[in-house]
Order: C-alpha cells, then structure tokens, then sequence
C-alpha cells in the first residue's frame, strides 16, 4: 500500500466496535470530517466511537482493509472543527503501518471530506486537500452570500501544489515555506507579512505568476510556452501583489521564500 496524500473512495464496512453492529443493517456518511455510522436500530456511531473499526478501502481497483487507530481534535484548524484520525494498514509482513504520510508536523493523520455528490473521499494532512480544509477552505460550508468556499478550496488546491496552469503539474516540494490569504478575509492579507509575493490564483490555477516557487522545477518562459492564457501576466512587472488584488478573478494569493 503506498503512503501518500492520495485521495480514497471509501466502500463497506468490514467490523465495528460492537458485536451486535456487524449484523445490523449499517449505512456509513460523513459530517464534515467526521464518519457518522447509521445503524438499522437508530443509533448513531461517531468517529470517535468508531477507534478500533476496520473499513474496506477501494485504492487503485484492490480492497485495502484500514483501521481507524485513533481520532483527535486539530488544534490548528481554521473555520471549523476538523478531527483527525489515525489510519492503520498492514504492511506485507502483517505490521501495522500509518496509511498517511508524515506531514510537516510529523503527524500522519487524516480525515474524510463530503464530495459534493453525497459520498465522501479520504485525504491526509500531508497532502494538498487536507491542507487546504484546515486552512478554513471548507466547501462543504459554502453559505449563499458568504465566501465562495468551493472556489477558494479548488484555488488553494492548485497554490498548495505550485500548479500554476490548473493542469495538475506540481511545481514545488515538500516542507517549503508559503504564506497565503484572500480577498474574503477567510485568511486575511497582512501588508506586513514576510516572504515575497509569488502569485495569485484562481480555481482554474494562477490568474499571475511573479516568480515560480522553486527556479530548478519551471521557469517563466516554460510557463509562457505551456500556458498561453499566463504568458502575458508573468513576472515581478506584469504580476504584483496590488494588481493581483484588482483583479477580480484572483481569490487568492500567495507568498514563498
């Protein structure tokens, strides 16, 4: 099973923590980042009470069989509450091993996110979407009038990941240093936060590009070449901080080393 901040289609259930439940009709959903297990008699088992349940995981067309090992309270999420849990697989030897890799913190957790369409997906710390729900990008919680929560999330996914055309290339690497905010105060803009602009962005990727994030992965002129739409709106002249912020399809905007 591979370590990673991947992204999984949750199936059946395999056990749970009280004899009488395996028998029972069971149907699993996901609050926010929590599992809610509905049982056939009425009752409602929470992650919190799910520790100790194994679940069968559809990854890459094989059944992997995951333990929930623990559930904790994020102490450092924004906009709402996100319990993060500790996914156990075995590995090839039979030793149980973190489904997550370490994040920046050295915690391998994780959590489901609703999809939108009544499912749910698992995402890690680690990665991109996690990331981004714990920086208070919560689509889930979009409200008619409030911030376009759907679209920051999506826009937050592609800043995490330097993918500057919204093609899924990833131009950045683990443990570098990003500041963000955005113009509906999510995450405020502090004039006086350190680091150097870098870009903006959008739901399809960036709307400017400063400087590339890292020089040895991508330069302007490959960004240029690969993505006609940004070859205009590239470097420290064309793209800065004030400007991007005019721009009314910038949601979102970043700083790096």
């Amino acid at each position: 099973m591979m370590k990673a901040s991947s992204l999984f289609a949750l199936a059946a259930i395999l056990a749970a923590i009280e004899p009488n439940v395996a028998g029972a009709q069971a149907r699993l959903t996901v609050e926010s980042t929590e599992f809610v297990l509905h049982i056939g008699d009425g009752r409602r088992l929470r992650s919190t009470d799910l520790v100790g349940a194994t679940f069968k995981l559809s990854f890459g067309g094989k059944d992997v069989n995951v333990t929930i090992a623990g559930v904790e309270d994020d102490p450092h999420a924004a906009g709402g509450r996100v319990l993060l849990h500790r996914f156990v697989v075995k590995d090839a030897s039979g030793q149980q091993t973190d489904l997550c890799a370490p994040d920046a913190e050295g915690l391998s957790r994780g959590f489901p996110v609703p999809d939108g369409r009544g499912g749910y997906e698992l995402t890690c710390t680690s990665g991109a979407v996690g990331k981004c729900v714990r920086s208070g990008y919560r689509p889930w919680d979009e409200q008619p009038g409030g911030a376009p929560l759907r679209a920051l999330h999506q826009a937050c996914i592609h800043m995490m990941r330097a993918d500057y055309g919204g093609d899924g290339r990833t131009n950045t690497r683990d443990g570098t240093v990003i500041l963000m905010c955005d113009r509906y105060g999510v995450r405020t803009c502090d004039k006086d936060r350190p680091l150097v602009f870098e870009a903006a962005w959008g739901p399809e990727g960036a709307t400017c590009v400063a400087r590339p994030r890292i020089a040895e992965l991508v330069s302007l002129e490959q960004l240029a070449a690969r993505y006609p739409r940004l070859a205009s709106r590239l470097g420290v002249a064309a793209c800065t901080e004030d400007g991007a912020m005019r721009d009314p399809a910038a949601l979102l905007f970043n700083r790096s080393r």
